[in-house]
């Protein structure tokens, strides 16, 4: 079973500041390719947030046709930029979707078990689990506590000593960490947010974060550090699961050429 992850696509309308600058729908449209070229293929792609850049309706027209030529399932979660409603719109046919409240859900891929949390706060840029959320995520991971699974969510449950974005980190975090801790079948929890690769064990597994489909955050460790774009390449991460490996996650780079030298 292969996982590919996208995340932090923040695809904007044609001429807008976003698309501009950062060229995000273009950069998405080379991701899809760049997953519908690999072999083996993913047998589905976990889309972490931050779908659009400002949650219209009309930047959700824009993003459905850059995904429609993915051959395989996609999964999608919101993140901050994203607007829940014109989101469940716009993916109406996206069954697994709820039609109404928060936009998480479970589902069995395969072997695996998918968890998807919803942590955005509407005009907020920081992340929520409230006891509701976390009841749901504890509910969820009883009813096949033996099946591996997966969490996948925008907002990562930890500080990654990127001050600037840890501001606008993940509020609840700790009580994910006590569910988590009674759920051993948790194989890792997927995150998007930070524009970066990052890692860190959390409540007896292992949380990472996943680079973006187009702009990274600058690695700035300062306590007072910058926000601010590096020029850095776009890609995603590939998570492949089988009973001999457990779960196996690649990093893979988006343009930098598809053919091996020899």
């Amino acid at each position: 079973m292969l996982l590919a992850q996208i995340t932090d696509l923040h695809v904007g309308t044609p001429g807008s500041n976003i698309d501009r600058q950062c060229r995000t729908a273009v950069q998405l449209e080379r991701a899809v390719q760049h997953l519908c070229r690999m072999e083996p293929r993913p047998d589905a792609v976990l889309c972490t947030g931050d779908l659009v850049d400002d949650g219209s309706p009309e930047e959700y027209a824009t993003l459905a046709p850059l995904l429609a030529p993915l051959p395989m399932p996609c999964f999608l979660v919101p993140g901050n930029h994203d607007h829940r409603e014109n989101l469940r719109t716009a993916f109406a046919d996206h069954r697994y979707l709820p039609r109404q409240g928060f936009l998480h859900y479970a589902v069995d891929v395969g072997p695996l078990r998918l968890i998807a949390l919803d942590t955005h706060v509407p005009g907020a840029p920081g992340g929520r689990l409230c006891p509701e959320r976390l009841a749901w995520l504890d509910a969820r991971l009883a009813e096949a506590p033996a099946r591996p699974t997966l969490v996948m969510m925008h907002h990562p449950p930890f500080r990654t000593g990127i001050a600037r974005m840890d501001e606008m980190g993940l509020e609840g975090g700790d009580g994910m960490a006590e569910v988590i801790r009674r759920s051993p079948q948790v194989e890792r929890i997927l995150c998007g947010h930070l524009h970066r690769p990052i890692v860190k064990r959390f409540a007896g597994t292992v949380a990472s974060t996943c680079p973006s489909t187009a702009h990274q955050v600058v690695l700035d460790l300062r306590r007072q550090g910058r926000l601010a774009i590096v020029d850095e390449p776009p890609a995603c991460q590939l998570h492949l699961w089988s009973e001999e490996l457990g779960l196996v996650s690649h990093t893979s780079y988006i343009g930098g050429g598809d053919s091996p030298r020899t």
